[in-house]
């Protein structure tokens, strides 16, 4: 099956053209009509009174080329189909309609195809009285012998140095110099770690084994010129850094870090710093991106490309401009940090002693570990089967601290704070986060003068607000509400009978609104009791024992 989105596979292009038109921020592109079979994407605001800068080639490599088009950059962009370049008679309308009598140049990636039918379409163009120069981009390293170097991400800011010059009013032979020495200090190089997928096409095996990246494959797909038998994003940007410094020599660069399609946000990011931290940080001026510039569909991949700096080409490469696609460029620098002092969040207590009160402490937290193993099976049914491990560990860390007489038991908020703070710690998952609201929001309740019974509900009420489970949605909640409220009126028998009404009530629901049991269909949780529940209602039968 096709991984792709899309209507109809010959109107795929045509489709993803007016797509870009639509959104162009500036509203300052058009397709023109011409045929077709003839896609050319233009400036609306174009006057003809400055060198028209003209790039274009296969569609899949967006934003290339259409996204480029606008004040600054392109003057117009020739879209073929995927991977394939387009028409002589596509490249030679687009001369036509938008060079006047300053002439054109056309920025053409290193592909046979491309060379040919921009250079005759250039030759065609000439028979009709205009000026036409080309520049060839050559900048892929991959294969240093290579004669014809591969046109890959560097395209991109040829397009930004040439349409600098041109909107500046050059002349074309000025364009065509400054165009001719970006490309000439210039080198990428790109890696992939799955090959791209043409849409329509039926998924195949890749030719790149798992645990591996290819380094130096071209942005059609083609084979790198090696294999890397690793993932690691900091072995991965050394292996792009240390032939890219072998070509490029010494100097300050600008980096285009290019995503070529299938490469996430996060990881784009993670290649970002390990190259901040690589052997070339010293010589990088600015960074552009991370972004997809010349994509390859969905390649998993990406490429970096250097750019030489002078003060002509910083310039142009810093100026604004209205396109769909650029990314400006931004000034490197080593990671800003700002000095802050860290919160320690943690409850200031003194250890007191009531005995009564460290009773109640010891019956509930004895009670919790003793139903250990219940409550596992219970939430084994319904749940993941660690309900009473996660009650028991949070038991076991009060009941350490009630042994060593480090409580404040004469002091109920600084006593509920605390056995709030220490469940956040020490119980695992949400479970530890609900209880230590509801211990944490009743202890402040009792510090601001509320009574106990009524500070309870108060934290009842926040672990409802926040974990949003209430009543009747099969949680202990369904326990512990008519047991505060019966608590609320004095009467500890009457708590514990409303508790263990609830809990029952909850073998009953045939559906669970929060926790992991609203994941469980009904017949597994028929007559299950909630193990949540089964914890209260256990607890406040023990109390009444006392």
């Amino acid at each position: 099956m096709s991984r792709f989105f899309f209507n109809d596979r010959k109107q795929l292009v045509n489709d993803a053209i007016e797509g870009i038109v639509l959104s162009a921020p500036h509203a300052n592109l058009v397709r023109l009509d011409i045929d077709p079979a003839i896609r050319v994407v233009a400036r609306a605001d174009w006057d003809k009174s400055r060198v028209a800068v003209i790039s274009g080639g296969g569609s899949g490599h967006e934003p290339a080329h259409a996204g480029f088009v606008g004040k600054g950059m392109l003057t117009a962009a020739v879209c073929g189909d995927l991977f394939a370049s387009p028409s002589v008679d596509a490249v030679l309308n687009a001369i036509v309609a938008v060079t006047g009598d300053r002439g054109c140049l056309l920025i053409v990636k290193n592909y046979t195809g491309d060379r040919l039918n921009f250079g005759l379409a250039a030759e065609k163009a000439k028979r009709h009285g205009l000026k036409v120069e080309m520049v060839i981009v050559a900048d892929d390293i991959a294969l240093p012998d290579n004669k014809q170097p591969r046109g890959i991400a560097g395209t991109a800011l040829v397009h930004k140095i040439a349409g600098y010059a041109a909107e500046q009013g050059k002349s074309l032979n000025e364009v065509r110099d400054i165009a001719q020495e970006t490309c000439d200090n210039l080198y990428s190089l790109g890696v992939a770690m799955q090959t791209c997928n043409l849409p329509g096409s039926e998924d195949e095996e890749g030719r790149i084994a798992a645990g591996q990246a290819e380094l130096g494959l071209g942005i059609h797909g083609e084979p790198g010129a090696s294999t890397l038998d690793t993932h690691n994003s900091k072995a991965i940007i050394d292996a792009l850094v240390a032939p890219l410094r072998e070509q490029a020599g010494e100097g300050r660069f600008a980096v285009l870090i290019n995503n070529l399609g299938g490469v996430s946000a996060l990881e784009m990011a993670l290649l970002t710093k390990e190259l901040a931290h690589s052997a070339l940080k010293d010589r990088i001026a600015y960074l552009i991106g991370p972004a997809p510039l010349v994509s390859s569909l969905d390649m998993k991949g990406f490429s970096l490309s250097l750019l030489r700096l002078n003060e002509r080409v910083e310039q142009a490469l810093n100026a604004s401009v209205e396109t769909v696609g650029w990314q400006n460029p931004v000034a490197f620098a080593p990671l800003k940090t700002a000095p802050h002092t860290k919160i320690h969040d943690s409850v200031e207590t003194e250890p007191s002693d009531n005995p009564r009160v460290k009773q109640i402490v010891a019956t509930v937290t004895r009670t919790l570990i003793d139903l250990e193993n219940r409550l596992n099976a219970l939430d084994a049914k319904v749940g993941d089967g660690d309900t009473g491990s996660t009650f028991a560990e949070g038991a076991r860390d009060i009941a350490q601290l009630l042994e060593q007489g480090k409580l404040p038991l004469n002091n109920p908020a600084q006593l509920l704070q605390l056995v709030g703070e220490r469940l956040a710690t020490v119980m695992g998952g949400s479970s530890g986060v609900l209880m230590s609201i509801f211990f944490t929001a009743a202890g402040q309740a009792v510090q601001d003068g509320t009574a106990l019974p009524e500070a309870l509900l108060t934290g009842l009420k926040q672990m409802k607000h926040y974990g949003g489970a209430d009543l009747g949605d099969r949680t202990l909640i369904d326990a512990l509400q008519p047991a505060l409220d019966a608590l609320r009126k004095g009467d500890i028998q009457a708590a514990a009978k409303a508790a263990q009404q609830g809990a029952d009530n909850t073998a009953t629901m045939q559906k669970a609104g929060a926790g992991r049991s609203s994941y469980v269909n009904s017949q597994n949780l028929d007559g299950v009791t909630d193990p949540g529940a089964v914890a209260v209602a256990d607890v406040f039968a023990a109390l009444v024992k006392g």
